[in-house]
């Protein structure tokens, strides 16, 4: 069985270049006892890939959802679906054992209610993400003002909803007028701030007037100093990614922080999903749940062809995604 995986071949300085990565074919062995072949069907894009780091020569990170090929392994059967975190690689032999983040490769159970694509969405990591991140650091009540920064993202765009679906009011950050649309028009968030044309703590104190209880920072950086300013005396923020920064050369500098928490007396939690890794399957539940209700709502951008995996990240970190950004092979 030959196999493609994408190669890390230069450490990404500033902005990842097309040069800095390579696809190689690669002939994979027969299997040995414990072992089940691989096929992507869809390979995640997401900014955690720019943050962590691979070394050179390493296939570059990545999750897929994949079609078990052939065999050896009485958990995996063959033609089954199973999530799995394995890089990005068209085949992949594995044996069950956990990735580099803990993460364990995980059948997919029947019958499939939702597209496949999904287990890299809302029911997969960025899901519960959105679900533990927003609902266990910022513990949100009827009535509070909730800000998203990222707020198309994958991530943002289901904070924004389970938000209010716990009757909170919640304005998007976004970086285009035609996010802001689709995040109000369509996800029914209460109002967005698009900070590349706007001037956000001016449209913070016009929209939200009230100040913000609680903020689900996926950006980081100045944006984010700006909405603490605006917080409420006790506000919750959880902080989900600084993606403002994840391409910077030099050291990023923001406003500082400390005094607004202190005489605000704010809590402030960074978060990796892991941390929920035995709950996982309770934020599935609940999100087919209000799928099947029609209060949760999903939007992907789909790029076609393994070989547009690297224009798909790329993609992703300049905000061309809508919702979740996905490679179909």
């Amino acid at each position: 069985m030959k196999a493609k995986k994408y190669v890390l071949r230069n450490q990404f300085m500033g902005f990842p270049k097309e040069s800095d990565v390579e696809i190689v074919e690669e002939e994979l062995p027969p299997l040995q006892d414990g072992q089940f072949l691989c096929q992507s069907l869809y390979i995640s894009v997401d900014p955690y890939q720019r943050a962590y780091f691979t070394e050179v020569g390493s296939a570059l990170l990545g999750s897929q959802v994949a079609r078990i090929l052939e065999s050896k392994n009485t958990k995996f059967p063959c033609g089954r679906h199973v999530f799995a975190n394995y890089g990005w690689k068209t085949h992949c032999i594995l044996d069950g054992s956990p990735d580099r983040f803990g993460n364990l490769p995980t059948l997919i159970g029947e019958p499939i209610n939702s597209p496949l694509s999904y287990y890299l969405g809302v029911l997969g990591m960025p899901g519960a993400t959105a679900y533990f991140g927003f609902l266990e650091i910022c513990h949100p009540k009827p009535g509070e003002t909730v800000v998203v920064s990222g707020a198309a993202g994958a991530v943002g765009h289901l904070v924004g909803q389970i938000a209010k679906i716990k009757g909170c009011k919640v304005i998007g950050i976004v970086g285009s007028e035609e996010k802001g649309r689709w995040i109000t028009e369509d996800l029914k968030f209460d109002g967005y701030i698009n900070y590349k044309l706007e001037d956000v703590p001016k449209k913070l104190a016009a929209l939200i007037p009230e100040g913000v209880d609680c903020y689900f920072d996926n950006v980081g950086g100045e944006l984010s100093s700006d909405i603490m300013k605006h917080m409420n005396c006790y506000g919750r923020i959880a902080v989900c990614g600084a993606i403002s920064s994840y391409n910077s050369i030099e050291e990023d500098k923001a406003s500082i922080v400390q005094k607004m928490m202190v005489f605000k007396e704010l809590k402030m939690e960074g978060f990796l999903v892991t941390r929920w890794l035995g709950r996982i399957h309770e934020a599935v539940i609940q999100h087919e749940q209000w799928l099947t209700e029609g209060k949760l709502k999903v939007k992907e951008t789909i790029t076609n062809g393994f070989e547009n995996t690297f224009k798909a990240f790329t993609g992703m970190l300049n905000g061309a995604n809508f919702g979740k950004a996905i490679v179909e092979l």
